[in-house]
């Protein structure tokens, strides 16, 4: 059974992966250095390539596994198995020691999920796990995602029980009013009585509105890839989706 849908044709690379060929074949050699043709039972029917871009394809649109294993001419159950591998072959590597000229924005997304053990109803009026994401002010590269957490947690609660406060160690970190106690940059507040910021207060929090964007920015990018409008994944399958789409946003911006 052949497919519809190869890496061998370049036209599919950039539409379900967000990357140019030279950046899919770099990610493609990395899954490889990451033991991503390590056979382990039956032979893969598909190579690498083609396995890689099947994952990308299914975090892209959303779609069943059912309806994306026949475009890759495979089954169900080996999509199933060739997304179990993959996944965390593709999930951006733990934070490195900040520079000392680093600064960082963190900020939290409901993401959300069929999976009521990481789920709550949230702000949204859905079920959604709340996911904290920690970007370099500067390269807008993802550093960090914290493990998910209901949606019902506040974000300064979510910022040291996700785990992202520890790769935000030895950096400052930029992030909005809901850190609050925290100990992170956050803009100024009117304290009670208080009528209006003074002037110096309006401009630094003009300053803080402009970083922040970025964030934000760099949320919306990752929502582009549809399972994380609406995750049918179970147990630690949001977290390691997020993570792989991490990766592949990271590569998109740097090569």
């Amino acid at each position: 059974m052949g497919g519809v849908i190869s890496a061998d044709d370049p036209k599919w690379i950039e539409p379900f992966c967000g990357l140019t060929e030279v950046q899919f074949t770099k990610l493609v050699a990395l899954v490889r250095r990451r033991g991503g043709d390590v056979q382990r039972g039956r032979p893969w029917r598909l190579p690498l390539q083609d396995r890689v871009l099947l994952v990308a394809t299914y975090w892209r649109t959303n779609l069943t596994l059912r309806q994306v294993a026949p475009l890759f001419g495979v089954l169900k159950s080996a999509a199933d198995r060739i997304l179990d591998h993959l996944s965390p072959l593709l999930a951006i590597s733990p934070a490195r020691q900040p520079r000392k000229d680093t600064v960082y924005i963190v900020d939290g997304t409901l993401v959300p999920t069929r999976d009521r053990s990481v789920a709550a109803s949230s702000k949204n009026y859905r079920y959604s796990t709340n996911l904290q994401v920690v970007i370099d002010a500067n390269s807008r590269l993802v550093v960090a995602i914290g493990i998910p957490l209901p949606g019902s947690r506040n974000d300064c609660r979510a910022f040291t029980e996700s785990g992202v406060d520890r790769a935000c160690r030895g950096a400052p970190t930029i992030a909005d009013g809901g850190y609050q106690g925290t100990g992170l940059l956050i803009p100024h507040r009117k304290r009670r009585g208080q009528t209006h910021l003074n002037p110096q207060q309006e401009a630094e929090n003009a300053v803080h509105r402009r970083a922040r964007a970025r964030v934000e920015h760099a949320l919306s990018r990752l929502k582009n890839w549809k399972i994380l409008r609406d995750c049918r994944l179970k147990g630690n399958g949001v977290h390691q989706a997020i993570l792989g789409i991490a990766r592949l946003h990271n590569l998109a911006l740097t090569s």
